[in-house]
């Protein structure tokens, strides 16, 4: 062969491994690596279930709950990291040290009565002795609260304001009532039981503490009564665990993360906040095993101390040095994933919803795309959900990490287009148990979880084999044939160069 069709043949080839991965239709199969495909049918509901059921016994061996500094959730990182170490994961708990409030009052005082009023977690404290204002009741609807114009027809200055928890954030509910003149909020729990170990999303601007559905049902009888509002609280250093655990195999500069929150809230065993998430991801991790065949590596994370603020993930990320944190390609999400009346949310990484916080860093969009194109390969569509901070991206996409994940839904409540779409019931939550004893077993969708799982295994497992349309670092193979095509072309033009001096 000549010096020119040698160097025509190579260019061909060279065309060939630029050309873009065509984008497939919606079918059976998702398009992707064969060992995505391959994890995604090992990772199976009932393995994932297993978890659950042990999350569960757990959580009864230990006062009902797997809450950040309990035994509970002491429990539930040595069986996630025992697994793990098991599987031959190389595995660490890393410690981080927070501030935890120490409740000083905690009372809510009306007519001569006490009611346990606790205050939410970036919530400012009262002063010493308390506030007093009028009781004002909002009026209860879907959504009490979420709305400016549910302050309306009453004056709200200088009060109290009584709001039943659901429908919105605590913050938006806090805020509204702020900005209606209140000097201070109760938020009355939805569900039986008090409301606390809750976060307003951002520092408040008000006093704002929870107090029980009965307390709640009860005071709103009271309304237009005084009411002496007490709560207060000092901080002391408290130390918890994370779980961290990476592939052996992989490349250690383009990590590609995954995480789930570990802890449930005191009041119940949080089986699907957040034990969903963890068990899928858990057992995404053991099916996939410690030495896949992946170009880059592959570290999993179990937080702590989510419930609290944040604090596991937002502690481990700012631990990192600026290198360390180059070197992880992306951060994957999972925080409740088989919510009973199920949404499939995906973490809107474009911004195409123009709702909320924004797009996430340069990469976030390719996620989102990632999770929807393997549903849409599933006949099962999807919604966007904004990165609104309530969950551990947080610190990830704080720092330009590009982010991505999963969601089924909390206390939002499911439209009747959304019930159409996927089934369950319209004007309840997705979750009628979130934050509440009865997130048990008992409170799970597990058509949501399997298919939820699946997408899990897949998404991780392919990024695990290649980051290029994140953040443009191609495959193994793509490289080799890189370098096999740029020796071919030297090759090839020293071979011409010699012909025209020989011509």
């Amino acid at each position: 062969m000549s010096g020119r069709s040698k160097l025509a043949a190579v260019l061909a080839i060279s065309a060939l491994v630029a050309a873009p991965t065509a984008t497939a239709s919606a079918a059976a199969e998702p398009a992707g690596p064969a060992l995505a495909k391959k994890l995604a049918k090992k990772v199976t509901v009932e393995g994932v279930n297993r978890h659950l059921i042990a999350f569960q016994r757990l959580a009864d061996r230990n006062g009902g709950n797997r809450a950040a500094l309990t035994p509970g959730y002491d429990a539930s990182v040595d069986y996630v990291a025992g697994k793990l170490r098991d599987a031959g994961f190389i595995v660490t708990t890393p410690n981080f040290s927070f501030e935890v409030p120490v409740n000083d009052a905690e009372t809510a005082r009306v007519d001569g009565v006490n009611y346990q009023a606790i205050v939410m977690i970036e919530s400012p404290q009262t002063p010493v002795g308390g506030i007093t204002g009028t009781l004002r009741v909002v009026p209860e609807d879907t959504t009490t609260g979420c709305e400016a114009t549910d302050f309306a027809g009453q004056n709200f200055a200088g009060s109290i304001a009584l709001i039943r928890r659901g429908g919105c954030t605590f913050e938006q509910k806090h805020l509204n009532a702020f900005n209606a003149g209140a000097i201070g909020v109760l938020v009355s729990n939805n569900t039986a039981g008090p409301l606390k170990d809750v976060t307003l999303t951002n520092p408040g601007k008000i006093p704002t503490g929870g107090i029980s559905q009965a307390d709640g049902t009860t005071l709103a009888s009271k309304a237009g009564a005084s009411v002496t509002v007490d709560m207060r609280f000092h901080t002391e250093t408290v130390t918890q665990r994370n779980v961290i655990a990476e592939t052996r195999t992989g490349r250690k500069n383009n990590v590609v993360m995954a995480g789930s929150h570990l802890d449930s809230v005191e009041l119940g065993p949080g089986i699907n906040d957040n034990g969903s998430g963890s068990a899928a991801l858990l057992e995404t991790a053991l099916q996939l095993g410690s030495k896949p065949k992946v170009d880059n590596a592959i570290r999993f994370a179990w937080w702590g101390a989510e419930e609290r603020g944040l604090i596991g993930s937002e502690e481990w990320v700012r631990s990192l040095t600026f290198e360390q944190q180059l070197d992880i390609a992306l951060y994957l999400n999972f925080d409740m994933v088989g919510s009973p009346n199920a949404a499939y949310f995906i973490y809107d990484g474009d911004d195409s919803d123009a709702v909320g916080a924004g797009p996430g860093p340069f990469g976030s969009a390719q996620i989102e795309k990632a999770f929807a194109d393997y549903f849409a390969a599933k006949g099962v569509p999807t919604e966007g959900t904004d990165f609104s901070g309530r969950s551990d991206y947080g610190e990830f996409i704080a720092q330009g990490i590009p982010a991505g994940g999963l969601f089924t839904g909390a206390e939002g409540l499911k439209t009747a287009a959304q019930a159409a779409k996927w089934g369950g019931t319209a004007g309840i939550a997705y979750d009628p148990c979130y934050h509440a004893k009865c997130d048990n077993l008992g409170n799970i969708d597990r058509v949501a979880l399997g298919r939820n799982a699946g997408a899990i295994a897949f998404v991780t497992a392919a990024y695990g084999v290649s980051t290029e349309d994140v953040n443009g670092v191609p495959p193994r193979q793509k490289r080799a044939e890189a370098r096999k095509s740029a020796t071919l072309m030297k090759s090839a033009s020293a071979d011409t160069h010699s012909h025209a001096a020989t011509s």
